[in-house]
This record gives structure tokens, C-alpha cells and sequence, in this order.
């Protein structure tokens, strides 16, 4: 979720990734046999995680934000006292939840991007979407919003609190995919995936424990997930774009099937206790790069665990990010502004920098060209 506001972007000034050798004694791709596999190194690296997460290319950043708000009042916002928060940049935590950049309800008022992609994964509550093409949509509970910003849009994302009687929970991941060079100014689109969907498999070890595994990006056997926007990096099948989420129950064994070489791969393991991955033990809150090219024996502990994976290609192009625009050169991210400055990607048709949509309005898209879609 960008922490810029029009206001922060406009004044704001301002990956090759290691890939390692594969072991020639490694099972080969594909190979399920279990003792081998729980033998196996195939960890690159560990590492705590931090806000927001570190990602590899073709990823520029992960954030997960996960808020136990209140009960909403009549606005929809918090029914709470918003006393000692620095409002309009509020990331503290304070009780549990966040206003960000909301002053009445939470979120993320009018802002630009322009060079990338985000995909927005809500797993509880709600998001409403409001942008400088038109467009708007709430989505959530289990819903996937993938938008491709590309030359240019402005949009705000809210987090309206729709329940007066009772708290609103909000868990969401927002990843930021890059673009290549010469996809960065792609016309904007964004779809939707609803939560019914996108395909699930629950995988049982041989001790009947569960894995289930939720398919955002690219395929598992014959499980493929909701095509991304045409102009996406993830759109073209040798990228081997993945975005997966894992939960595992205690002692739950999978094996990950083998990424295609050259594969940037990470397990962020962000809810549980421990977990094995082939040889080596790792606590909660670590990322975890894999090598490319093997498959990975995952075992949990004792306690349920969650997981994402993001993985693909390596775009291997310069990256040079201000605030939300992400170029491969600093003049294109001089440009940027410029253009933001002179065009407003098309201006603000809203009557707020964050709109929010009824109390009771369902789940919805609606496309600059007027379509509609609803949620089943």
C-alpha cells in the first residue's frame, strides 16, 4: 500500500538478484521422494522480516497490514477516540490498528503510481477503490484486486469500518510487481478475482494432516489461477510469476514443486511457530529465499502456520523508484512528476481524496467504460 499522499509525492526526492549454482548431487526437479528432500539444502538465505517486506525482482516490495479496528460509526470510521495519533501518517499501532493516511476513515486517500503493478490480496474486511479513470470497487474476503498502473493513475484505497455493532477486522497483503522497460507506460487497467475464483487444493501428507494452498498467480498441477492484466510481466508464461498463500496445519508436511531455473523464489513466513524446509529449521517472521530449480520439503511445527510465496523471473532491468513511480532511470522518474504535475493522470473526479461507498453496498467493480461486476 503506497505510504504516499499526493502532497508527499510531489515533494518527494528521491536488484540484481544472487542466483545460486545448482548442487549437481540436488534431486532432480520434480523428485517427491521425502527422505531425500527433508535431506536437502535448500535455503539461500533467511532473514527477518521487516516493514514492509524485502522482495526479489521481479517483486518490488511486499507490505502486510493486519488491523483489528473497532466498530465503525457513522461515517465509517473508527466509533474510537483518534486522540494521540498523528493523523494523516499514523503507522504507530496504537491499540491495534492504523488510520495511515485516513483522517476520518482508514487507508489510503488519492495518490499516484505510474511503472508497476500492485496486487492488492484481502483476506479480511473490506477495500473501497476509487481512481482517476472513473472506476471504483469494494473488495475483500478473499477477493484479489490486480491493477496495472503502467503510464499513470491516480487511486485511492479506504478501508471503510461497514460493521456499527461489532469489531472490523483488515488483512490484506499488497505486493508491488514491476513492469519492463517496455510495458512501463501500458495503458492503466486493474481486474478483479474474486474470492470464489481463485483456485484453492487442499494437499493431505500421509498422516492425513492439511495444506491448503490458495493460487493468486501462475498454476499448481492443474490449477491455474485468473489471468492477470495482458500487460502484466506475470501475463507471459516464461516469466513463472507465482503468488501463492500456504496454511499449514501442525506437523502438516508439502512438498513445493520445483521452480523453472533462473527463478527468483521466497516463503515469507509471517503466522506459526517453526518450520522445516528441507534441512533447515527456521522460526516465525523470517523470509526465506529459495534455490531455484529443486523442489523444498516444508514441515511445520506445532502450532498452524501461514505462508507466501512470490516468485518468477527476474525482469533484470535498472530499477529507480521516487515515492510511487518506478522507472528504470531517473529522468523517466524526473518525467514522472513532471507529467503528474502538468496531467493529474487524468484529474480526481471524486468529491473527496477518500471516497467511501455505502454502508450497505456488496462487493462490486465498476470499469471506466461503465461495466459492472458483482461479487457471487
Amino acid at each position: 500500500m503506497s505510504p504516499m499522499d499526493r502532497r508527499t509525492a510531489l515533494g518527494a526526492l528521491a536488484a540484481t538478484p544472487v542466483v545460486a549454482a545448482c548442487d549437481p548431487a540436488a534431486p532432480p526437479p520434480g523428485r517427491t521422494d521425502e527422505a531425500a528432500l527433508a535431506a536437502e539444502d535448500v535455503v539461500r538465505d533467511v532473514a527477518p522480516l521487516g516493514f514492509p517486506w524485502e522482495t526479489l525482482d521481479p517483486f518490488l516490495f511486499c507490505v502486510h497490514h493486519d488491523d483489528a479496528y473497532p466498530a465503525g460509526d457513522e461515517r465509517m470510521g473508527p466509533a474510537a477516540s483518534l486522540a494521540g495519533r498523528a493523523i494523516g501518517r499514523d503507522f504507530a499501532g496504537k491499540d491495534g490498528w492504523r488510520m495511515y493516511h485516513g483522517d476520518v476513515v482508514p487507508g489510503f486517500p488519492q495518490h499516484p503510481h505510474r511503472g508497476f503493478e500492485t496486487v492488492t490480496v484481502v483476506r479480511r474486511g473490506l477495500v473501497d477503490h476509487a481512481d482517476s479513470l472513473g472506476a471504483a470497487a469494494r473488495y475483500g474476503r478473499g477477493d484479489v484486486q490486480w491493477l496495472t498502473a503502467g503510464g499513470g493513475i491516480v487511486h485511492a484505497e479506504m478501508f471503510p469500518l461497514v460493521e456499527k455493532d461489532g469489531p472490523n477486522p483488515l488483512e490484506l497483503f499488497q505486493i508491488w510487481l514491476n513492469l519492463p522497460r517496455a510495458d512501463k507506460l501500458a495503458e492503466p487497467r486493474f481486474v478483479m478475482m474474486w474470492g470464489d475464483t481463485i483456485p484453492r487444493q487442499i494437499a493431505r501428507d500421509a498422516a492425513g494432516r492439511t495444506t491448503e494452498i490458495t493460487i493468486v498467480a501462475g498454476r499448481l498441477g492443474e490449477l491455474r489461477a485468473p489471468a492477470p492484466p495482458p500487460r502484466s510481466w506475470a501475463a507471459r508464461a516464461a516469466s513463472d510469476v507465482a503468488i501463492w498463500t500456504l496454511k499449514m496445519a501442525p506437523g502438516a508436511r508439502f512438498t513445493l514443486p520445483a521452480a523453472s531455473p533462473g527463478t527468483n523464489r521466497a516463503l515469507y513466513f509471517f503466522r506459526g511457530a517453526e518450520l522445516r524446509v528441507g534441512a533447515r529449521r527456521v522460526p516465525a517472521a523470517q523470509r526465506i529465499t529459495l534455490r531455484d530449480g529443486v523442489a523444498a520439503l516444508l514441515e511445520n511445527g506445532p502450532d498452524e502456520a501461514e505462508l507466501l510465496l512470490l516468485q518468477g523471473k527476474p525482469i533484470g532491468e535498472p530499477v529507480a523508484q521516487q515515492g510511487p513511480f518506478v522507472m528504470t532511470s531517473m529522468a523517466e522518474v524526473q518525467q514522472a512528476f513532471l507529467d503528474y504535475r502538468r496531467t493529474g493522470f487524468g484529474g480526481w473526479p471524486w468529491p473527496s481524496d477518500g471516497p467511501v461507498h455505502g454502508r450497505a453496498e456488496g462487493r462490486f467493480a465498476r470499469y471506466p467504460d461503465g461495466r459492472i461486476d458483482k461479487a457471487g
